[in-house]
């Protein structure tokens, strides 16, 4: 991957909502997704415009998901468009009676670059619960070993949250053992059916960032966290480059310097475009962009306030905006917005405390000290 990219000109990631249908009720969905399509929905040709976009845009990553991509009938057709125009197409379909052998097959013949499947506990009970389907889990596991017969790359999504954190290292022990490109834990944000209750505390998710460090370090493939930028700041910390030139490099808002910590963020380097063209700077931040109805993708994600504002860190709030970790993490901008209703609000679920908070509060003691005597 070309890791040069000017992030106010071109996204890494294109997420297009190709359904908001599914026949799951997972407990966390984003969408709220129902079983029958909307009728709004983008058509067959609509669909192929913003395939077009994208692929004007090149993104290393474009992704069909849902819903459940699987859904609509138009999909083997479209991957196989996308794929004819360069991209590299990869699909996050749901574990249903959909996901056969034959529509893997089908998918890896049509230009599927990497099939993403969910797996959110390491035993059937917790997982199927989670999802709402029963056989949800068994599902999972036969389409990866479907997908490994047929040399589809493949990757597990998990969610992390209140109901699974303690299952952690038993899924880690289970997932160690399959043919992956990448182990993907997304970081709950409370929006669609995902519930507060179910946000794991600012210190739970310390607590996970050091259980995935050591797990990054011994799985036969990578390990990444969605809406968990300070993850990255975790990381640097381990690697004792608090001050190094590399984070200094990032205040460009270009993609240099530090290997497999790219300062992606929701509008950042990532783009979501919804079942009906809406266009969003992550599935988890609903604040409306634009609609590829009636511009052009690349004219949203490069001109639309929303967009540019938030990969502007000046705009940061609270102890966001003093950290130094700022151009390479600037905190969930999804989750201030789910938790406080202003996107720009300091991230609460980061124990960090930037150097200058805490410079700022040893000298408030100090005169207040001194005022004293």
């Amino acid at each position: 991957m070309n890791i040069n990219f000017d992030l106010n000109q071109c996204p890494l990631i294109v997420i297009w909502e190709a359904s908001q249908a599914c026949d799951l009720s997972c407990c966390h969905c984003r969408a709220a997704a129902q079983p029958k399509r909307h009728p709004l929905e983008l058509t067959t040709s609509e669909a192929q415009k913003l395939i077009r976009d994208v692929a004007d845009l090149k993104p290393p990553i474009f992704i069909f998901t849902g819903g459940d991509p699987l859904k609509r009938a138009d999909i083997f057709d479209l991957v196989r468009y996308a794929s004819s125009l360069g991209l590299h197409p990869a699909m996050t379909p749901s574990a249903t009676p959909l996901l056969t052998k034959e529509a893997i097959a089908e998918l890896k013949k049509a230009g599927l670059a990497r099939l993403a499947v969910s797996l959110d506990a390491s035993v059937p009970e917790l997982h199927d619960v989670f999802r709402g389907v029963p056989g949800s889990y068994a599902r999972t596991l036969q389409a990866i070993e479907w997908a490994n017969e047929v040399g589809l790359p493949i990757q597990i999504n998990t969610s992390l949250h209140n109901r699974n954190l303690h299952d952690l290292d038993n899924m880690a022990a289970l997932v160690k053992n399959f043919k992956l490109v990448l182990w993907s834990l997304f970081f709950l944000v409370p929006t669609g059916r995902g519930q507060t209750e179910d946000l794991p505390t600012a210190e739970q998710f310390e607590a996970t960032f050091a259980k995935l460090y050591q797990f990054s370090k011994t799985m036969p493939f990578r390990v990444k966290t969605t809406e968990a930028q300070f993850y990255r700041r975790y990381v640097l910390q381990q690697r004792n480059a608090r001050n190094s030139a590399a984070v200094q490099e990032l205040t460009s808002g270009a993609v240099k310097g530090i290997p497999g910590l790219l300062p992606i963020n929701d509008g950042k380097g990532f783009v979501f475009v919804s079942h009906i063209g809406e266009v969003y700077p992550s599935g988890f931040l609903p604040v409306h962009a634009g609609n590829v109805r009636t511009q052009s993708l690349t004219e949203i994600y490069r001109k639309s306030e929303v967009l540019v504002a938030l990969r502007n860190t000046e705009n940061l709030q609270g102890k966001c905006h003093e950290c130094e970790y700022k151009e390479i993490c600037g905190g969930s901008r999804a989750r201030a917005f789910a938790l406080t209703g202003d996107m720009f609000a300091e991230d609460p679920c980061c124990t960090y405390v930037p150097k200058a908070v805490v410079k700022a509060r040893e000298q408030k003691l100090a005169i207040t000290s001194i005022q004293s005597t």
